[in-house]
């Protein structure tokens, strides 16, 4: 097979120029594997985890393994803030896949899962640099999809029926 050519150190700023392009060109997979490719020579270089996890979280309307392999990421950013502002974005995305794929039980799991977008940017507010909003924003646009798709609700909880014997 053919062997992957490392990057120099001194491509790396151009290289992660190049990923958040891809990114916006809506092709995740080729900005995956630029960050994987800076990763390799600068395993902590956390401007490429972040983009790393948002190029995973762009794929997971069709790729069942990106939600596990970006929650691994997210342990490797060092920053608690953002460990918790990307982890709600991973959450709040994975729910919009969810809800976009429909299916048996949808409504329920987006609901659960925009729950726990919602708890992490709540976090992520507290956390915040001063000036850095972008929690509130993401927290908003939970609530407004919410409110958007009121079907969407939790789970209802059965009562147990009391065992009547003789």
């Amino acid at each position: 097979m053919f062997a992957l050519k490392p990057l120099s150190h001194e491509g790396v700023a151009g290289a992660l120029a190049k990923a958040e392009h891809y990114r916006h060109l809506n092709e995740p997979a080729e900005a995956e594997s630029i960050c994987r490719d800076i990763l390799e020579i600068e395993p902590e270089n956390q401007s490429a985890l972040m983009c790393l996890v948002l190029s995973l979280s762009d794929q997971l309307a069709h790729d069942q393994h990106a939600f596990a392999n970006a929650s691994q990421i997210l342990d490797r950013l060092q920053s608690p803030y953002e460990r918790t502002y990307f982890g709600g974005i991973l959450w709040e995305r994975r729910a919009k896949a969810r809800f976009n794929a429909g299916g048996h039980g949808v409504h329920h799991t987006v609901y659960e899962w925009m729950l726990k977008a919602l708890h992490l940017f709540g976090e992520a507010e507290h956390l915040r640099p001063a000036g850095n909003d972008d929690a509130l924003l993401r927290w908003n646009t939970c609530v407004r999809f919410l409110s958007r798709h009121r079907q969407l609700a939790p789970r209802s909880e059965e009562a147990a029926e009391p065992i009547l014997s003789e």
